[in-house]
């Protein structure tokens, strides 16, 4: 993988991200499309490269490329509150079903793991072992 030429400076940044559903709540399976879609599509925005994305049923597992510019706080932030928003705008029905007090999704905390280039086709590998 080749580092990223940014205003004189070389940077190759990945994250291993994992979101978990509020109360772990087995709904990624039938989200399983749109969310994946507003991953890739929130990352294509921002300017951000997701390398790999499984999801099982509570939980969801993200490989992502970022410049320096970022936070892993304000990328984790950005994905949980659009996914929320978009998949909400998409399933309320459905949703409304799991969570009736609150226009919830993700539980409030994630895990993240910065990975070097070495480890990056384990941590790939990973990743896709954990779809259901």
């Amino acid at each position: 993988m080749e580092c990223i030429s940014e205003n004189h400076g070389k940077h190759l940044l990945m994250c291993h991200l994992i979101f978990v559903c509020k109360y772990r709540k087995k709904l990624l399976v039938k989200l399983v499309y749109d969310i994946k879609t507003e991953i890739e599509s929130i990352a294509n925005h921002y300017g951000w490269q997701i390398i790999e994305q499984e999801i099982d049923q509570d939980h969801i597992h993200v490989l992502i490329r970022y410049s320096p510019k970022w936070s892993v706080l304000e990328i984790v932030r950005l994905l949980k509150q659009l996914t929320t928003y978009r998949i909400w705008q998409k399933h309320e029905v459905y949703l409304s079903q799991h969570f009736w007090k609150e226009r919830t999704f993700w539980s409030d905390g994630y895990f993240s793991c910065s990975i070097g280039n070495i480890s990056k086709e384990i941590i790939q590998k990973y990743i896709q072992t954990q779809g259901s």
